[in-house]
């Protein structure tokens, strides 16, 4: 006979959940006070899902390898964009500058 566990798969599962989607990161400790839950219980729960998407065992995730790559091209996408808006005011400053009788 299995042992029993102190908290319900249902919660361990949500509280996962609830720290994936919640943006920006909650501390742990907070969290697992408003769940009801001990603070390192939850923070295994988190590793061991993380650990889980790591092996291919979960689909719902994302694995450490694509949280990075993830990141790495939002910074990419951020730094473009920047550049773009640079590019975008340097443009219009110059056409100023060639056709005074433009009107601004």
């Amino acid at each position: 006979m299995p042992a029993s566990r102190k908290y319900p798969l249902e919660l361990r599962e949500r509280a996962v959940r609830m720290y994936r989607t919640a943006e920006p990161k909650p501390v742990i400790r907070r969290m697992a006070e408003e769940l009801g839950v001990h603070h390192e219980a939850l923070r295994g729960w988190i590793r061991q899902a993380e650990a889980e998407a790591d092996a291919g065992e979960r689909d719902d995730m994302l694995t450490t390898e694509e949280k990075e790559e993830l990141a790495q091209l939002r910074r990419e996408v951020r730094e473009l964009r920047r550049a773009n808006e640079v590019l975008r005011t340097a443009s219009a400053f110059f056409a100023a500058q060639l056709d005074p009788t433009r009107p601004r």
